[in-house]
């Protein structure tokens, strides 16, 4: 069985979205500064940094993530809205979607199909391991659906790439939490980003 992880942008001051989210702004106002260094991994020097997110998402077989992540839309579903990512999302697996309001199944292409989960984190992650078989099972956002599954204990690994910009406000990934027991495996240093890799072992 795989292991379930998370790996998120996050700037030094612990935030890892801005505040504001809309339809033109996924993760908030400011949050360019934390996801810039996504979108340049094929230049000189940065071969570490495509080398860990594709190694990252190499063995996943399935997805779970936050409303938010899906979609700046609240309470009722805006059927219309398919997602961020076009017609093809990056996913190419099963995403579950955690959610309050039921809506059926959106098949997408390349492979990903969008299931929207009204029962809790737990009955998420089952529906996660039973389509992942042997694979990892990602959290892939944003920080409230990560920060659920941290307090619960049910979090393997978190990566940080931690961006060294301060943005003052948005989104903690660690808001709220205590106990949180992370040994750290791996740092892997890059010009704009640092990667670090922990193993998680208890939380609270």
């Amino acid at each position: 069985m795989g292991i379930v992880t998370a790996n998120l942008a996050i700037s030094l001051d612990g935030f890892t979205a801005g505040p504001g989210q809309t339809a033109e702004q996924p993760f908030g106002t400011g949050a360019e500064a934390l996801t810039a260094w996504m979108f340049e991994t094929e230049q000189p020097g940065r071969e570490q940094d495509a080398k860990l997110l594709a190694d990252l998402h190499s063995g996943t077989g399935a997805h779970i993530m936050g409303r938010n992540m899906f979609g700046p839309g609240r309470g009722e579903w805006d059927l219309d809205w398919t997602g961020w990512w076009g017609p093809e999302p990056p996913y190419h697996s099963p995403v579950f979607v955690l959610t309050h309001h039921q809506r059926d199944p959106l098949p997408m292409d390349g492979g990903t199909t969008f299931f929207f989960v009204n029962d809790g984190i737990e009955s998420a992650l089952a529906q996660a391991r039973a389509a992942a078989g042997d694979k990892d099972i990602e959290i892939a956002g944003g920080a409230a659906a990560v920060r659920q599954y941290l307090a619960a204990g049910l979090l393997d690994e978190l990566v940080l790439h931690l961006v060294p910009v301060v943005m003052g406000s948005g989104e903690r990934l660690l808001e709220g939490l205590s106990g949180i027991d992370m040994e750290p495996v791996e740092t892997i240093a890059s010009p704009t980003v640092t990667h670090l890799r922990f193993r998680i072992r208890s939380g609270s």
